[in-house]
């Protein structure tokens, strides 16, 4: 189930469960946890892009192992917010998942996330070998967490 709304999403969460963030590139896939309270994001892997049905199966399994609640897809805008080329493709690849899986699935602006992932790693003073392995999991671990963020803001209010 895509949910386009962060209302639907986090009331889509069973609870129990930990969310993951994707941040999706066009040779790799970053994927990031939530802690079973849903209040810190953090690294997990780096998936190395195939087709469709092998990357699909390979990230289910890691989900499936972690006991997934939810998935968060990194949505690259441009700057001004509007949608191109690579929101088109995040979407499709969305849907495409929602055929394979229960998980409710949504959306979160990743714009900038990768910038301030590889920000933190210089500051952690990293190589630019270990950057160039960590960048899209640590770029997922950056979208996940707004949405974590964005989650307990919600549940303040609420």
């Amino acid at each position: 189930m895509i949910c386009e709304d962060i209302h639907a999403f986090a009331a889509a969460i069973p609870a129990g469960r930990v969310i993951a963030g994707l941040d999706l590139g066009e040779k790799t896939i970053g994927v990031a946890l939530s802690d079973l309270r849903h209040m810190i994001a953090s690294p997990i892997e780096t998936i190395k892009r195939e087709k469709f049905t092998a990357d699909a199966a390979k990230l289910l399994a890691l989900l499936g192992a972690r006991n997934a609640g939810g998935i968060v897809l990194g949505l690259p805008l441009n700057m001004d917010g509007s949608e191109g080329p690579r929101v088109q493709s995040t979407r499709a690849f969305a849907r495409n998942l929602e055929r394979l899986t229960p998980l409710p699935i949504g959306f979160w602006d990743e714009r900038l996330s990768t910038v301030a992932a590889t920000r933190a790693m210089l500051e952690a003073d990293l190589s630019r070998k270990r950057r160039a392995e960590r960048v899209d999991n640590v770029a997922a671990s950056f979208i996940l967490q707004g949405l974590l963020d964005r989650l307990q803001h919600l549940s303040r209010e609420g």
